[in-house]
C-alpha cells in the first residue's frame, strides 16, 4: 500500500481536528454543563460570592454569546449584534431552561458552522473589530474557551452544592 500524499494527510489531520473539536462541544462540556446547572435551583445559577464574580447564569449567557461570536460571526461572516458586557451585568434571574436553550443553540449553531468547514479553510483568516485570526484559531478559542468555563461551572456547582 503506498503511503498518503501530504495533502491527503494535511485533510485527515484538518478533519480530525474539526471533528475533534466538535465532539468536545456537543459530547463533554456542554452535557457537562448541563449536568451542573441540573443539580441547581435559578437562584443558585443568579448567586454570586460578591460583585467582582460572575454568576453560572452570566458565565451561561456569556458561553452562548462568545460562542455564537465567534461561529457565526467572525468565521462565518453574518454579524450577530453581541454586546459582551451585557452578558456580565444581568442580574435578573433567567430561568435555567431559557439559559441552556440559548446555549444549545449557540453549540448547536457553532457544530453545524464547524461541520461545513474544509481543511484549506481552516488556514484562511478573519478579521475581528480589533485583529485577524486565521479559522483554526478561532475554532480553537471556541472550544478552549468553553473548557476553560466549563471548569469554573463545575467548580461552582460544586460549591454552591457540596456534590462531586
Amino acid at each position: 500500500m503506498a503511503s498518503p500524499t501530504p495533502s491527503t494527510e494535511m485533510t485527515d489531520v484538518a478533519q480530525t481536528f474539526l471533528s475533534d473539536s466538535r465532539r468536545f462541544l456537543t459530547e463533554f462540556y456542554f452535557p457537562g454543563i448541563e449536568q451542573c446547572v441540573g443539580r441547581l435551583t435559578d437562584q443558585q445559577i443568579w448567586s454570586r460570592p460578591n460583585e467582582a464574580s460572575n454568576s453560572i447564569g452570566n458565565l451561561l449567557l456569556h458561553l452562548a454569546g462568545s460562542t455564537r461570536y465567534w461561529a457565526t460571526e467572525v468565521i462565518g461572516g453574518t454579524p450577530i449584534g453581541r454586546v459582551r458586557q451585557k452578558e456580565f451585568d444581568q442580574r435578573e434571574i433567567v430561568p435555567a431552561r431559557e439559559l441552556m436553550a440559548t446555549l444549545r443553540a449557540a453549540v448547536d449553531e457553532a457544530d453545524q458552522r464547524l461541520g461545513s468547514l474544509s481543511g484549506p479553510q481552516l488556514l484562511e483568516t478573519r478579521k475581528t473589530k480589533q485583529e485577524e485570526f486565521t479559522v483554526m484559531w478561532c475554532v480553537y478559542h471556541i472550544v478552549e474557551h468553553l473548557s476553560y468555563h466549563t471548569g469554573q461551572i463545575q467548580s461552582m456547582t460544586k460549591a454552591l452544592s457540596g456534590a462531586a
